[in-house]
Parts: structure tokens; C-alpha cells; sequence
């Protein structure tokens, strides 16, 4: 492999690293949270897809014709109507069932799941819908006579957000009144609760904040890949879960990383092996770390306590 490839699937790769971390952060909130995982999640990554597509279609139609002043917008309706759908998630499908075995919250967020495709495939259709490209033109780096590389401004637009929104979460986590909430929830729901946390609303702010992250996942993947339809949330979803496990599900850091490794591997496995093989890379990569390292990467073992 040249340099000029190298370097280009690297890109290509951080690109892609970005979609499944944003994604994984909100499995790996939920499940730091509360201990569950949140198999709807992917789903909702595909409800801000097309609420992003909407947008677009109806700031056109309403005469905006400034490209950024139009992604801004339709960022910002994004994030407010997927955060409601993650809220709604969290108060159908996980609240009422909070006290009972694990598995029913499992079983309730596959059905939330399986609701919200075959309410998104009847309302916009089974058909793929298409966007035209609205972020053209690039950068172009010489690296020696005949090596270049390329790095569109979509793509350095997407590492810029997703980079100064990990950048501000952490901030909020860290710094903030809502992070030391989640923090203590984490901990101990119970003992927050008894010091005057309120846990609810501390888990709902949490379900918003990890679908607003989706929302901004489904606004990139909508300019990137150019098509979307009813059924892209379940592919990005399970393969966001595998970063989130292979970074260390409840790690935030970990779930970039994990996101990160996935999108390499989906990035450089076609210049080396058969592009047919790529998900069953991944998949085992992520059969490897459960093997050998089933915290993943950067998480901690999970100690009981009796």
C-alpha cells in the first residue's frame, strides 16, 4: 500500500470512527446510567436521518438558501425532535420497567425498535430517499509526484463536530451540576435519590442527550452517504454497540475509541481482504475482546457489590 492510500483510508476511516462513536455514546450513557442497554437507539440514529432530510427539504422550500445557515438549522430542529423521541423511549420503555429482571427492558427496547422502523416505513415509505449533495469542494495535499490526498469539507466538517461535541460533553460531565447527577445516579441511584438528586429526571436528561448525539450522527450520515431509509439505524445501531462493548461499555471515552477501531477496520479491510468479509471483521474483533478482555479497552471490571 502506498502512502497516498494509507493516508486516504485513514480519513475515510476517523469519518466513519465518527457516525459509530457519536452513536455508541448514547449505548454506553444508558448503559452507565442505568445498567440497561438501549437496543432502540440505533433507531432513533435513523428518526434523525430522516427528521434531517425534512428539514432540509422544508428550509428549501421556504427559500433558505445559504448552505450553512441551513445545516445549522436543520442541526438544531434535529437534535429538539429525536431528544423528544429518546425521552419517549425512556418513558415508555425503560421507566415502568426499571425495578423488574433485565430482561424485560431488553425485550421492551427491541420492540421499541421494531415500532419505530415500521412507524418511519409508513409514514415516508419503503423507498430510498435521496439528497442531493449540499457540501461540495475540498482539500487537496501533494505528497510526492504522482500521491495525493483528498479531504472533502464534509468530511473535515464531520471530525471538527464530532470532535467539539465529545470536547463539550466531557465538560458537562466533568464540570457541571447535570454531570455530577449523573455521576452519583450512576453510582448509587438510591443513595443519589436519598441526598436530593433527582434520578428520574437525571435519566430522562440522559436519554435526551444520548438521541440529540444520535440526531447529530443521522444529520452527517444524511449529507455523507447522500440515501437513507427505514432500515439504516439497525446496521449503524449494532455496529455502534460493538464499539461501545469494544471500548468499554460505560466509558465515553472508550465508546469513541471502540467507534474509532470499528471505522478503521471498515475502512482498511477492502484494500487488503474481500470487501464481503468487512461485517464479519468487525464482528470479530469484537468476539476476540470478549474473549480476551470482556471489559473492552477502556473500561473497568464490573465488581458486585453483596
Amino acid at each position: 500500500m502506498t502512502i497516498d492510500i494509507f493516508l486516504q483510508q485513514l480519513v475515510n476511516g476517523l469519518t466513519l470512527g465518527a457516525f459509530y462513536g457519536l452513536i455508541a455514546l448514547g449505548y454506553t450513557m444508558v448503559y452507565g446510567i442505568i445498567g440497561m442497554i438501549n437496543f432502540a437507539h440505533g433507531d432513533i440514529y435513523m428518526v434523525g436521518a430522516f427528521i434531517s432530510l425534512i428539514g432540509f427539504l422544508l428550509f428549501s422550500a421556504l427559500g433558505v438558501a445559504s448552505v450553512p445557515v441551513a445545516i445549522l438549522l436543520v442541526l438544531v430542529v434535529a437534535m429538539v425532535f429525536t431528544a423528544v423521541y429518546g425521552w419517549a423511549v425512556e418513558r415508555i420503555a425503560y421507566r415502568p420497567l426499571r425495578g423488574s429482571q433485565r430482561l424485560a427492558p431488553l425485550i421492551s427496547a427491541i420492540g421499541m425498535s421494531i415500532v419505530l422502523q415500521n412507524f418511519v416505513q409508513l409514514t415516508q415509505g419503503a423507498r430510498v430517499k435521496p439528497l442531493p449533495p449540499m457540501v461540495q469542494g475540498g482539500y487537496r495535499f501533494t505528497l510526492g509526484t504522482d500521491a495525493h490526498l483528498n479531504v472533502s469539507l464534509l468530511q473535515a466538517l464531520i471530525v471538527f463536530l464530532t470532535v467539539a461535541l465529545m470536547a463539550g460533553f466531557t465538560y458537562i460531565i466533568r464540570r457541571t451540576p447535570l454531570g455530577r447527577a449523573q455521576r452519583a445516579t450512576e453510582q448509587d441511584a438510591t443513595m443519589a435519590a436519598l441526598l436530593g438528586v433527582n434520578v428520574n429526571r437525571t435519566i430522562s436528561i440522559t436519554f435526551i442527550i444520548g438521541a440529540s448525539l444520535a440526531a447529530v450522527a443521522g444529520l452527517m450520515a444524511t449529507l455523507y452517504y447522500g440515501v437513507i431509509d427505514f432500515f439504516i439505524g439497525f446496521v449503524a445501531g449494532i455496529k455502534a454497540f460493538t464499539a461501545a462493548v469494544l471500548g468499554g461499555i460505560g466509558s465515553l471515552p472508550g465508546a469513541m475509541l471502540g467507534g474509532l477501531v470499528i471505522g478503521m477496520i471498515e475502512s482498511f479491510w477492502p484494500v487488503y481482504f474481500d470487501l464481503a468479509y468487512r461485517d464479519v471483521a468487525v464482528f470479530g474483533v469484537l468476539v476476540l475482546v470478549l474473549i480476551f478482555r470482556p471489559s473492552g479497552l477502556l473500561g473497568r471490571p464490573e465488581i458486585e457489590k453483596v
